[in-house]
């Protein structure tokens, strides 16, 4: 069969592309804005690529099938082209539920932070424990190498993002995936698009919630009143709380790079890891738990979170020149911003952060968290702020509640600029969005190596 993809360098449909292609289906696709590291994985898996949505692709290709990903609306040439020739077309969520998780046992990762290294983290634990699992995750796991795969064992293990599922379906994708295990990390207020509050998110939660059956397992931050509301809503299934409850970290490292896990008040063992910050403390709890429940020792999950080596685009050392060190990081919320630099801080102490942000996702363009980002990146030295010229609205606000920390920018150029201005010795800069951010990354490496010659 062949199988045409519409968005296929989105996170999750490259992921679908790749379980495609290695099921023994042709697989081709389109997108507008391709770039690494999903267009690269894609090359390499031998998927024919297209940039934009011209309509003649579908008298192209001829595919047998459309995937349709949610980035599609009605009104693109090429959506009412496929709704025209009455080929047959289904959402991403509902071919990966029909096609790949029917007969698996699920292992579901949900929550508005940490979905892609909980998910990450319990992929490399099954692994690790000979299980060989697939996966479908929204990063690429630095253990894996790819986001997706089909995996030989029952078990497959899916980042559950609570997004819309496609045009024509406005359901939260993770409601096709019914999970036995559910991991639930946090829930805050995002996606502004197409959330008008908290409560509509909680909704989708607790239909989430309808699809576990009662002998799964749903494991639940302990810490978060806004799942605790989800849940009162009614929960048919068991329940773990990690964080306070069943499952807890005890002496935390400052930088959380080592802790104590306990289990219902025993001792289970020593976490030591390379990955940084309490919030991955957490996400690392969830996963143990999670792995337990399908018959992982806790002693052998801890020994695989030594050799957990993170995942692209969350807190990705990208090179160093010079004491000058440079990561990039996907976030793109408030509370990921906080968290991620609070976990930077920790490990380099007194040595100077620049925070380096593009506001870029859906929610961030609607102007929903603009008083919230001046706190967020409270604790980096100096803040350079990128104004995108589709941002639509102001940078300058932010800035001024920095002070001389802050500075916003109108081109890329004017923000390599400012980065290099404000470098010092032993100087971290992190940089963060949810897209390409047009390679400043590699930008600024090259001019910084070019400097040293």
């Amino acid at each position: 069969m062949h199988i045409h993809i519409l968005g296929v360098c989105g996170t999750f449909m490259a992921g679908v592309a790749l379980l495609a292609r290695a099921a023994g289906h042709r697989v081709s696709g389109c997108d507008a804005g391709v770039y690494p590291p999903m267009s690269t994985q894609l090359a390499e898996a031998g998927i024919a690529l297209r940039e934009g949505y011209a309509p003649e692709q579908l008298a192209e290709f001829q595919p047998d099938m459309v995937v349709v990903g949610n980035v599609m609306s009605r009104g693109r040439p090429i959506v009412e082209a496929l709704l025209n020739s009455r080929r047959p077309y289904v959402s991403g969520p509902a071919w990966l539920a029909e096609h790949v998780l029917r007969d698996r046992q699920v292992l579901a990762v949900a929550g508005t932070h940490g979905k892609t290294t909980t998910s990450s983290l319990l992929a490399w634990i099954l692994e690790s424990a000979g299980l060989e699992p697939g996966f479908l995750i929204g990063g690429i796991p630095a253990n894996f190498g790819v986001s997706a795969r089909l995996g030989t064992a029952p078990c497959f293990v899916v980042e559950a993002d609570e997004y819309d599922t496609a045009f024509f379906d406005k359901r939260s994708k993770f409601v096709h995936y019914r999970p036995h295990t559910l991991i639930l990390n946090n829930l805050e207020f995002d996606h502004a698009d197409i959330f008008p509050d908290l409560a509509a998110i909680q909704r989708q939660f607790h239909h989430l919630l309808r699809t576990v059956p009662g002998n799964g397992r749903i494991i639940a931050n302990g810490q978060d009143a806004n799942l605790d509301e989800v849940l009162a809503m009614g929960c048919w299934t068991p329940v773990e709380r990690f964080g306070s409850g069943d499952w807890e970290a005890r002496d935390i490292a400052p930088d959380g790079s080592s802790f104590t896990v306990v289990d219902r008040g025993e001792v289970q063992g020593r976490a030591e890891w390379t990955q940084l910050g309490r919030h991955n403390v957490h996400n690392a709890l969830a996963a143990v738990a999670a792995a337990r429940h399908i018959g992982v020792p806790v002693a052998a999950a801890l020994a695989a979170l030594r050799d957990f080596q993170g995942v692209k685009r969350r807190l990705e050392l990208r090179g160093s020149v010079d004491g000058i060190t440079v990561y990039d990081d996907f976030a793109h919320h408030p509370t990921a911003i906080a968290t991620t630099l609070a976990g930077l801080r920790a490990r380099v102490g007194s040595q100077p952060i620049i925070a380096v942000l593009e506001p870029r996702s859906n929610t961030m363009k609607l102007g929903v968290f603009k008083d919230s980002l001046a706190p967020a990146l409270a604790v980096a030295d100096a803040v350079v702020l990128y104004q995108a010229p589709d941002l639509g609205w102001s940078l300058d606000a932010v800035a001024a509640t920095l002070g001389a920390r802050g500075q916003v920018c109108h081109s890329l150029e004017a923000t390599l600029a400012a980065i290099q201005t404000r470098l010092q010795p032993g100087t971290q800069v992190l940089i963060m969005s949810n897209g390409g951010f047009g390679g400043i990354h590699e930008r600024l490496l090259q001019a910084l190596r070019a400097t040293r010659s």
